[in-house]
């Protein structure tokens, strides 16, 4: 079993290949795109360098699965060439590479890495999680990579329909998956314990069904040219940093789920098996707490950046349209959430169970708006 000592994650002391190399990286990005980028797309990369070096510097993880999913996408752009339809013919691109089998098998790893968690923790083998752990490494560097090659062949497909994939909810779907199962990674080498992975994974893996399901059934996959609304580098920003804040939500009401199972069963047995594998009750309160923070913060900074690509596409910073009264009801959610936590000191089961209660709020914002109201957000309906 895995310790439930938290491990702080200091910066490493000899990471300076790793800024050097982003800075090559970047100076190579400017010197080949510098004819197509504008000021805000060139400052859009220079935050996510910035942004890729602190987080690498902290997180040595994250470097590997950054350099790996540049070298697969390279490897994709470069089997590409100009021919799109060297999906068909080569055999790396069709099985593995084009962005569709990069997402597929980012898919088939969420879901065997969501069984794996659970198999370690029943029969609690360490070897079996870091097997999961292994499996959800592999799964977020395809899905990454996935979304990556996408947005070239976006480009290939024509000047005019090129655009970041992070525009529908098939490939918002993706990046939830991707965000959620990094931001968990992250904790789960900062805290040292892995039998939170299968409760985190059950919701990445109920996206990834969803998400096949809505390809199969609703071709989403296809490349479609973006409506007028949707063409802004605002929407390059604001859906990252959106679903940052899902995905930590969404990580905070599985984490509360544990906690409840755990507390429930202490109260029956508390020399249970899942008592002994699970981490204290405390360590599980407190990264719920952290959670929905990060969450809060990502969620605010996107709520106001929607706000100004309002005011550019419909005139106006806010309308009361039923995404954006939804998006509110959301951030007051867990504004609340945590003033009660900071200023009145609540914690445990009230605070577990309001998590799992935000988790459909947030549900409901994002995908129960596209269904059921309609209003200027219709072009995300199912």
């Amino acid at each position: 079993m895995t310790t439930n000592t938290e491990l702080m994650t200091k910066p490493a002391a000899h990471t300076w290949w790793w800024y050097a190399l982003l800075l090559l990286a970047t100076i190579g990005i400017l010197s080949v795109y510098h004819e197509v980028l504008d000021v805000y797309e060139v400052s859009i990369l220079m935050f996510t360098a910035i942004s890729m070096g602190f987080v690498g510097n902290h997180w040595p993880g994250f470097r590997g699965h950054a350099i790996a999913v540049a070298i697969l996408s390279l490897i994709a752009l470069q089997l590409y060439g100009t021919n799109l339809e060297a999906a068909e013919t080569n055999g790396l691109l069709k099985y593995m590479l084009a962005s569709q089998s990069a997402i597929m098998w980012m898919s088939v790893f969420f879901i065997a890495a969501t069984f794996t968690y659970f198999g370690g923790l029943i029969f609690r083998s360490d070897y079996t999680e870091k097997v999961g752990s292994v499996f959800t490494w592999i799964a977020t560097t395809f899905g990454m990579t996935g979304l990556m090659v996408r947005w070239r062949e976006t480009h290939m497909m024509g000047a005019d329909i090129g655009y970041i994939p992070v525009s529908n909810l098939y490939e918002v779907f993706i990046l939830f998956a991707v965000v959620t199962a990094l931001l968990y990674l992250f904790y789960e080498r900062r805290y040292q314990v892995r039998s939170l992975g299968g409760f985190v994974l059950l919701v990445i893996s109920a996206a990834v069904i969803f998400q096949l399901w809505y390809a199969f059934e609703r071709n989403a996959h296809e490349i479609q040219p973006l409506v007028p609304a949707l063409q802004s580098y605002w929407m390059k920003i604001h859906v990252p940093a959106n679903f940052i804040g899902y995905g930590a939500f969404a990580m905070a009401a599985m984490i509360g789920i544990a906690y409840l199972l755990v507390s429930w069963r202490s109260e029956k047995n508390p020399d249970s098996g899942l008592v002994k594998a699970m981490p204290p009750l405390t360590m599980m309160d407190d990264l719920m707490y952290k959670s929905i923070a990060l969450g809060f913060a990502f969620f605010t900074v996107a709520t106001i950046l929607g706000a100004l690509w309002a005011a550019e596409a419909w005139g106006g910073y806010w309308s009361w349209d039923p995404k954006e009264t939804w998006a509110l009801i959301v951030w007051l959610n867990y504004a609340a959430w945590l003033h009660m936590r900071m200023t009145k000191g609540w914690n445990g089961k009230p605070m577990a169970w309001w998590a799992i209660v935000g988790l459909f709020v947030t549900l409901f914002a994002f995908l129960g708006v596209n269904m059921f109201l309609s209003g200027l957000h219709s072009y995300g309906s199912l």
